[in-house]
């Protein structure tokens, strides 16, 4: 198993919040890999917003690469951030990493989000594609007020190694996975958490319907479904196109990962759309165990759980702060000061909703609708 820790908030906060939260659940993840993903930043790229940001790692030989690939294509470099590395005992430091804001293309300054949104993917899917086969290039995300980080080893010692308790490195959305390795060898790329167009989302538990889905989204003919390292990922993928691509309501995403029964269905003002949704969408239903967190492009947090409810999970905090996380631990370090009693466990009808801004919590039953 993995351990999750998200946090969302009002005010800028560091990673180093969620790190030490991963920390106080050490035994449910073995310290080999760190994946984080902030949203709405702060700190140097607080006024940078409208820029989208290209995270990744590169090898000497990668980022001139990565730069002429960049400048062949009309995008010019706004800001850099790069890590203040301190060297640890036990990670092998790769050569550049970096967080990068782009002008866009004179062409496309004028063209809808839309446009841009999918300029921005084909780049960071065009770049994968060059720099996969001999490991130069890895991005991780490429889009506006957004950035990740990914590297094998324990998550305390990489916020260490990335300076990231002495950087002025902040969000307001901030999303962490400590990994627990169960492949035999690790790759950047099948780290959560998954990121395309807006939407994240990292998992806790055994995909075990990942090949169905995975047909499945890759016969829609969108070039962002790809990739598929980790099982996981498609739970982003889902997440995108069911929000994105078919505008459905948030709260239907729990409707095609764990559809009800025909019996359940009867008792919902919407059973006839929840009988379409369940016929045409039927192979992106998920088998678990799992426990996802995710995030929509608003700042909407969100935790679902699969039928099993294998997979521990627990939402709390307060008025402007509020945390998603494998354990109650966890929550008990980024938000000690509240009233424990109200924290929520969501169980598998359920799905706990923070809306942006951290500024309430809602539990939507799928029985009730």
């Amino acid at each position: 198993m993995c351990r999750l820790a998200a946090i969302t908030s009002n005010k800028y906060f560091s990673p180093m919040e969620n790190i030490l939260a991963l920390e106080t659940m050490k035994e449910g993840h073995d310290g080999s890999g760190l994946g984080l993903t902030l949203k709405d930043l702060g700190g140097e790229f607080k006024d940078l917003k409208k820029y989208p940001v290209m995270s990744g790692i590169c090898s000497k030989k990668g980022v001139k690469v990565l730069d002429d690939y960049m400048k062949k294509n009309g995008f010019r470099v706004k800001h850099t951030w790069t890590p203040k590395i301190k060297p640890l005992k036990g990670i092998v430091p790769r050569d550049y990493y970096f967080a990068r804001a782009y002008d866009y293309p004179s062409s496309y300054k004028d063209k809808a989000f839309s446009e841009k949104e999918d300029l921005l993917m084909n780049t960071r899917l065009a770049l994968r594609c060059i720099g996969e086969p001999d490991e130069s290039i890895f991005v991780f995300s490429f889009y506006p007020d957004v950035i990740t980080l990914k590297e094998v080893g324990d998550p305390l010692e990489l916020g260490e190694f990335f300076g990231l308790d002495r950087d002025g490195l902040q969000a307001k959305v901030i999303f962490a996975q400590g990994r627990q390795n169960t492949n035999y060898q690790i790759y950047l790329y099948a780290c959560h958490p998954f990121f395309i167009q807006g939407y994240c989302s990292m998992t806790n538990g055994e995909n075990t319907a990942f090949v169905p889905i995975r047909e499945f989204l890759m016969s829609r003919g969108f070039t962002g479904y790809t990739g598929y390292n980790s099982d996981s990922e498609v739970f982003t993928h889902i997440l995108h196109y069911t929000a994105r691509q078919l505008g459905y309501p948030l709260n239907y995403y729990k409707d095609v990962i764990t559809p009800l029964k025909p019996t359940e269905i009867e008792t919902r003002k919407d059973a006839e759309a929840l009988k379409l949704i369940k016929q045409s969408l039927r192979p992106l239903c998920i088998d678990g165990p799992n426990m996802v967190i995710g995030f929509t492009p608003d700042g909407t947090c969100f935790m679902v759980q699969d039928s099993k409810k294998l997979r521990p999970g627990v939402v709390a905090g307060v008025k402007g702060k509020y945390a998603l996380m494998s354990e109650e631990c966890g929550v008990d370090k980024a938000v000690p000061k509240r009233e424990k009693s109200k924290d929520i466990f969501p169980m598998k009808y359920d799905m706990v909703i923070v809306s942006p801004g951290a500024e309430e919590v809602k539990v939507w039953n799928q029985l009730q609708g």
